[in-house]
């Protein structure tokens, strides 16, 4: 079934090239545009697409309220555009909180060439934006879905007592999941928290900043050398990868990676090292996401000793990533994002 998709935009030439770009892919169809946030509200009552792409800076309504009504009345699933900037990535983080799925970096130049990885990366990201209808409609009601046939029964009660370090990755879906979870952690948390969240460069220092002001522990993006701290968690920067140093007190290290991962950063790569270096003291987490990122690493983790939480099907936007760790019987515990923070308070403090 062709995927029907929403073009807004402010710009003439931005919507023409979407479109023709959407249109050469046989998976999709754009059957309809709008140069402003009421008009898209219009059209997509009127149209009922299954995703919409938009801008955030448009005249008559902005692209954040217009989103807001889109996801408050609609349900249908958005896809923004932001600019690669400090400021650009306020707003996206705005507008991932209005109810955005996931958002793309907005490069006239870029589009303005007829690139097939750029097709190929857009329209990807549209159909996978597509799928992730039932996890924006998900009601108060929603249990775990996931079959206990994919679930590894643990054969040991872990030992959370000996927990040393707790490790959450996240992609699509993830800045909001992370939020969740770590809004609701008290700042007498125990233990420091490493996160890895698919996210650019230019966007994680802004995400770090916006969750320190909201948690009640201490975020911050990790920083080459940084002291592992009780209550603080350390958010990976945006095209680079995290460790630890293998040294105590514990150390972060921030390195370029290898340029031949799909990820950067990457939770195989955190995972492997607190793996190397803390062996089973170690509480991974895996939240929602596209892909498989993190299952390889929570192999390494597991064959040490540690524990591993997944998060439910009915609760993520893309249930990618846990699924991925579900179904290689990596798992401990699959939880609700909203008993990851009440679990980890039980347990670890």
């Amino acid at each position: 079934m062709t995927i029907k998709v929403l073009v807004v935009d402010d710009s003439g030439f931005f919507r023409r090239r979407l479109t023709e770009l959407i249109n050469a892919d046989a998976r999709l169809q754009v059957v309809g545009t709008a140069s402003n946030g009421q008009e898209a509200i219009d059209e997509a009552t009127r149209l009922r697409p299954d995703v919409i792409t938009m801008d955030y800076e448009m005249p008559v309504m902005d692209g954040i309220t217009s989103l807001r009504e889109i996801h408050r009345k609609l349900g249908i699933p958005v896809l923004m555009f932001s600019s690669l900037t400090y400021e650009g990535a306020r707003v996206t983080l705005d507008a991932l909180e209005a109810g955005a799925v996931d958002y793309l970096p907005k490069n006239f130049e870029e589009i303005s060439r007829h690139s097939d990885e750029i097709q190929k990366v857009l329209c990807d990201r549209i159909v996978m934006v597509s799928s992730s209808r039932s996890g924006l409609r998900q009601s108060s009601a929603a249990t775990a879905s996931t079959k206990a046939a994919d679930v590894a029964t643990p054969v040991r009660r872990p030992n959370y007592r000996a927990t040393q370090l707790i490790v959450i990755g996240a992609s699509t879906g993830g800045p909001m999941a992370l939020q969740e979870v770590l809004t609701h952690l008290p700042a007498n948390f125990r233990l420091p928290i490493l996160l890895v969240q698919h996210m650019p460069g230019t966007f994680t220092k802004a995400f770090a900043e916006r969750l320190d002001r909201i948690c009640q522990i201490n975020v911050s993006e990790a920083r080459d050398g940084d002291v592992l701290r009780p209550g603080h968690a350390y958010l990976a920067p945006g095209g680079r990868q995290m460790l630890l140093d293998g040294r105590m007190p514990l150390r972060i290290r921030v390195i370029e990676g290898d340029e031949r991962l799909n990820y950067k950063p990457s939770l195989d790569v955190t995972f492997g090292s607190v793996a190397r270096d803390l062996g089973g003291k170690v509480l991974g987490i895996v939240l929602t996401g596209m892909g498989a990122d993190g299952r390889d690493g929570a192999r390494l983790l597991k064959a040490e000793g540690a524990t591993i939480w997944a998060q439910d099907e009915a609760s993520c936007v893309i249930y990618g990533m846990p699924m991925a760790v579900a179904k290689a019987g990596l798992v401990d515990e699959v939880l609700d994002l909203r008993r990851v923070a009440p679990r980890l308070c039980e347990e670890i403090n």
